[in-house]
């Protein structure tokens, strides 16, 4: 394999890492929040409306948002690790 190859295969392996940890978070916070920590969240209230349905509706969405914002930080830092930036 050339040296080449190996940069390219190294900047992907690193890509996939972000990628799984990133989709997991949301997976936790819509899923978790929304679903199986629902009834403890529910305790809570803001503005009136439980917590476990703010999760459900409002806070995963936010979470995703924020997730973007926060994958564009980490490729750009990866692009200049690797020399890819322009």
């Amino acid at each position: 394999m050339s040296e080449k190859q190996k940069h390219a295969t190294a900047y992907w392996k690193e890509n996939l890492k972000y990628l799984l940890i990133l989709l997991s978070i949301w997976f936790a916070v819509s899923y978790g929040a929304g679903i199986l920590f629902k009834d403890a969240l529910n305790e809570v209230k803001i503005g009136g409306f439980p917590l476990g349905f703010w999760f459900a509706q409002q806070g995963s969405i936010y979470v995703f948002v924020i997730l973007i914002f926060v994958y564009v930080r980490l490729m750009n830092k990866l692009d200049k690790k690797f020399g890819f930036d322009e």
